[in-house]
């Protein structure tokens, strides 16, 4: 019978988010303004009142979901995890939870991460769509046969739950490997509203950003395993958590795995900490049983 703390990426994001805790909570506003401080500019101002467009700029989306998710756990009762794991961006709240990361740190580091990612997006035009009710082996086989006959970038990177994965890639790749999901039986293949090819080599520029950055910051001891998108197993090792932790921006998000993983070492209760609720239906959806419950 053990607690999972799982921490939201980007998407999640809203307008207004945060502002009850900003409004409510002395602690909150006080980390609130020094984040402020941090970047250098009051996202807290865009976060509360942003517009969906504003909200949407990856260098506005990933420290904007990170602080909330942070600062949400924060707010908690004292908590003590036994487990915890986030999706794609969620780790680095994920690393904060369970002490490996200083608040200050994670968000610095975030901040790089989001900065890098965009640039790399300017480099290439690429997208992801979501693939819906078609196997995760079928999915995977069209993204190789596609890459090999075409020589475009297409990979599966997000496995958000049985039924549900999101391939990445280039324009052109992206636009025949959908076209054939259909034709295998995907009940949908659906390009989405995104800045460019998230979790695959077409983030290769921004990986070399962020791991000059991480390599330069202090990972502490982990008060408790966190599960990893790239490998979906418990890592405490420092070492491992960076190396996971950069190889995420060109490698798959694991998270029906990475679920799975934690319920064979005892999670029963999943508490998402951040905006919305997507993590915590995706946890129903990959764990029947599970008690799943949040805070914002």
């Amino acid at each position: 019978m053990k607690h999972a703390y799982i921490f939201p990426g980007q998407g999640s994001q809203f307008s207004g988010m945060g502002k009850n805790l900003y409004d409510n909570n002395p602690l909150a506003k006080e980390l609130f303004e020094q984040a402020n401080k941090i970047l250098g500019f009051r996202i807290s101002d865009t976060m509360f009142a942003g517009t969906d467009g504003e909200l949407k700029q990856t260098n506005i989306t990933q420290p904007a979901v990170f602080l909330h998710s942070v600062i949400a756990f924060k707010m908690l009762d004292p908590v003590s995890p036994d487990m915890v794991a986030g999706h794609s961006l969620g780790e680095f709240s994920a690393l904060v939870a369970n002490g490996v990361l200083q608040f200050e740190d994670a968000l610095r580091l975030v901040s790089i991460r989001a900065s890098a990612m965009q640039k790399a997006c300017e480099l290439q035009p690429s997208t992801m769509a979501a693939v819906l009710a078609l196997a995760d082996e079928k999915v995977e086989e069209i993204c190789a046969l596609v890459q090999e006959e075409t020589g475009e970038i297409v990979v599966a990177a997000n496995y958000n739950c049985p039924g549900q994965l999101v391939i990445s890639g280039s324009l052109k790749g992206i636009e025949i490997a959908c076209e054939r999901m259909k034709t295998a039986g995907a009940k949908r293949a659906l390009v989405l509203p995104v800045g460019g090819a998230f979790h695959s080599p077409l983030m290769a520029p921004a990986k070399a950003e962020l791991a000059g950055a991480i390599e330069a910051t202090v990972f502490g001891e982990a008060s408790c395993p966190v599960y990893q998108n790239v490998v979906a197993k418990a890592v405490t090792d420092p070492a491992e958590i960076k190396k996971n932790l950069i190889d995420q921006l060109t490698g798959a998000v694991r998270w029906t795995q990475s679920v799975q993983a934690m319920v064979a070492g005892g999670a029963t209760h999943f508490t998402e900490s951040g905006p919305g609720k997507v993590l915590q239906g995706l946890v129903q959806k990959i764990y029947k049983e599970a008690v799943v419950d949040g805070a914002n």
